[in-house]
């Protein structure tokens, strides 16, 4: 049998429909999801604003990079958190003037129980680096992005 060989270029696409100036039901694939400013911004809280899901797409980034190249690298990771906080410059998307990094600095803290030691942690992590596009889009966006990958031992 034949091994499917998945295409390395292809093209992605989303689609909002924008009911207010403050949320976006978005359809990707065969699913769906609201972004949506929270009520003191003129929202319904009904999702994630849209620099929130900016920040998550980080977090689900990398942990699926993570857990990627842990298994190229035949480390063993489970029960992994991913805690995203940023330092984020509002007066852009308020209007009061153009800011070439909004985000100017992110944290990115990974916990994980592994049985491997720390030195192959930061070897993970350093892989990650390499290949999480949501990692690059923000270091090559000129946000210093900070990461600590926390090993919890395995029982």
């Amino acid at each position: 049998m034949a091994a499917i060989r998945l295409k390395t270029k292809v093209k992605t696409r989303v689609t909002a429909n924008c009911p207010t100036h403050a949320r976006s039901d978005v359809s990707v694939r065969d699913v769906s999801m609201v972004i949506d400013e929270p009520v003191e911004r003129g929202g319904t809280n009904m999702g994630p604003s849209p620099t929130e899901t900016a920040l998550a797409a980080l977090a689900g980034c990398t942990s699926v990079i993570g857990h990627k190249c842990a298994a190229k690298l035949g480390i063993e990771i489970s029960n992994v958190t991913v805690d995203v906080t940023a330092d984020f410059d509002r007066r852009g998307v308020t209007l009061e003037e153009e800011i070439d990094v909004p985000f100017e600095a992110v944290h990115v803290r990974v916990e994980l129980d592994t049985n491997s030691n720390q030195d192959e942690i930061n070897a993970l992590a350093a892989e990650v680096a390499k290949f999480c596009p949501l990692s690059k889009l923000f270091h090559q966006a000129g946000s210093n992005v900070h990461e600590e990958w926390i090993v919890r031992p395995s029982a």
